[in-house]
């Protein structure tokens, strides 16, 4: 097959990288990519809108393309490559809304019996204020927009929850989630989907905030770990209590979901519950979950738009993947760019993704927020860690922000190799 893949950042890299071990898999191209990716497909520019990608598929001849982001989801391209007759990896404009309208989502979850926080959505910043000024302590706020992961608040004082809303609402339009705080472990369980099933992938765990113990304002996530430990009771739960209502109910209301069901979970005393849903593999999850796919990320891609999915296409490798984020100075605010990154050669059981990166007269520079992801298999975490946090040092650039205990908040060192 003749794949294209939409995106440039370290998932869209983690995307091609698992193509390129695709027996199905003849030719990938890529649009936009970025320096990393270029390595491995061939990347073309194009318009990151839902005509203009479509047409490049046609131009292409591409058997299937894959869409990394959650922006064109959101303004429906699926919609216009299935329009074109393109096979298309992802979920429809309105399925999409499943990540896109927070408020919706769990207007949505209510409707269906998915367990959740509970919640109020507001459209408006006076009774927003209203309804936090009588809460308990703390709270979470969300933008309910697209805000690349970066739109949640964990409010400990009021002080914050006001800064918080006044943030949203400063935009014309926007709407808000106030809910409970959850307690717990938090766990991304990310799952193939075709309409009507869910396959679920390894389980992980994501590292939201910019500094270690989970401090400081939240990111795009700096380091993830897989599989996290869930036990076999958790994940039926989740797929009887979750996936599978989820499947279930946006079928019955005329929006079956195709592609990546991701569903962010707490694991709290009760079970598990929804901190919210994405309706694409996750960034950095990608970069820690694919390496361990032995599956034909392809085959299984092409089952999931014909409705055909099939779980035992869906295998892992057996063992461990890690990743840690190197972001820029600044992030998550205004990064800084410009770097020069000079990247060491890896061992065939680690990779470096590139996101935030470009050439400039032949240089690799940083060129984003989150730049690169370092990533390595083993057979545990604790080795796997040991293996990303040894190799950093020859990969960081000046300024690089690192979180230096993905992992701990299970009790997982790094161990050398």
């Amino acid at each position: 097959m003749k794949v294209l893949v939409i995106g440039s950042g370290g998932r869209e890299h983690a995307i091609v990288d698992a193509l390129t071990r695709a027996p199905s898999v003849g030719e990938i191209v890529c649009t936009p990519g970025n320096p990393g990716i270029a390595a491995q497909a061939r990347c073309v520019p194009c318009a990151q809108e839902p005509l203009a990608l479509a047409d490049l598929a046609v131009r292409e001849h591409a058997d299937l393309v894959i869409v990394g982001p959650e922006g064109p989801l959101a303004a429906g391209v699926i919609d216009t490559l299935s329009a074109h007759g393109i096979p298309a990896f992802g979920p429809s404009r309105a399925a999409a809304r499943l990540e896109g309208d927070k408020a919706w989502s769990k207007a949505f979850m209510v409707r269906h019996g998915v367990p959740t926080a509970r919640f109020r959505s507001f459209g408006a910043l006076n009774p927003a204020l209203a309804y936090a000024s009588v809460q308990a302590l703390p709270l979470v706020i969300k933008d309910a927009g697209l805000r690349a992961g970066k739109g949640v608040t964990i409010c400990t004082n009021m002080d914050q929850a006001w800064v918080a809303l006044r943030a949203i609402f400063s935009e014309t339009g926007a709407s808000a989630v106030i809910e409970e705080f959850m307690l717990g472990q938090e766990v991304s369980v990310l799952a193939f989907a075709d309409g009507a099933h869910a396959v679920q992938m390894l389980p992980s765990q994501d590292h939201k905030t910019i500094f270690e113990q989970d401090q400081g304002p939240m990111t795009g996530g700096m380091g993830v770990i897989c599989p996290y430990p869930l036990s076999e009771s958790d994940r039926q739960t989740v797929q009887d209590t979750i996936l599978a209502p989820v499947m279930r109910g946006m079928a019955a209301e005329g929006t079956p979901f195709v592609g990546v069901l991701y569903a962010g979970l707490m694991l709290t005393s009760e079970g598990p519950k929804v901190v919210e849903f994405n309706a694409r593999f996750g960034d950095p999850e990608a970069q820690a979950v694919l390496p361990l796919l032995t599956g034909d990320l392809a085959q299984i891609a092409l089952s999931c738009a014909a409705g055909t999915l099939n779980a035992e296409q869906v295998t892992f490798a057996e063992g461990a993947s890690a990743a840690v984020i190197l972001a820029a100075p600044g992030y998550p605010g205004e990064p800084l760019k410009g770097s020069a990154l000079g990247l060491p050669p890896v061992p065939a059981d680690m990779h470096i993704y590139q996101a935030g990166t470009a050439l400039e007269n032949g240089q690799l520079v940083s060129a984003g927020g989150r730049v690169l992801a370092v990533q390595a298999r083993a057979d545990t975490l604790a080795l796997a860690l040991g293996k990303v946090y040894a190799l950093l040092p020859s990969v960081g650039f000046e300024g690089a922000q690192f979180r230096g205990d993905i992992g701990a908040r299970i009790g997982i060192r790094p161990e050398p190799a």
